[in-house]
């Protein structure tokens, strides 16, 4: 049940931190071209990993959806993202690194939970990943906003 309802909250928490991507992505964000590059890595990491955990789930015999009334740690608001799509420029990259850095530190608190209690080493063996290559991406996003 653990490694279920790690995949089924990890998987529409990466696909909105690719929202978030494509968002920085779109020539009207007018974002520099670090965080450009940092939106590609975070899209061409999270796209695969979202593939893995819903081919586990339907091995598991496991809704893809997420259960009700659980909330995700890091994810964005509505507005949040009205207002991130509709930035521009400097203001853009300050607001898509300050909300990417949250968003990450929620997949990475998930991540760790789940290698805490999970008995399965491909959960184990993703979370881990997830953990190591999300803190390395908030270094740099905090690098950036320095």
């Amino acid at each position: 049940m653990t490694d279920v309802m790690f995949a089924q909250m990890m998987i529409p928490h990466h696909q909105q931190a690719i929202e978030m991507a494509d968002f920085a992505l779109a020539g009207s964000s007018g974002a520099s071209p670090e965080v450009r590059a940092l939106a590609e890595q975070i899209a061409r990491a999270q796209g695969p990993e979202i593939v893995l955990m819903q081919g586990w789930l339907r091995s598991w015999g496991a809704a893809s959806g997420m259960p009700m009334g659980h909330d995700m740690t890091g994810m964005m608001s509505d507005a949040d993202m009205v207002e991130l799509e509709r930035a521009t420029g400097p203001g853009f990259d300050r607001r898509w690194l300050t909300m990417m850095i949250e968003h990450h530190e929620g997949a990475i608190t998930m991540a760790e939970d789940v290698v805490q209690r999970t008995q399965n080493p491909d959960v184990e063996k993703l979370a881990t990943a997830i953990v190591d290559g999300q803190r390395r991406e908030i270094d740099t996003m905090t690098g950036l906003l320095a």
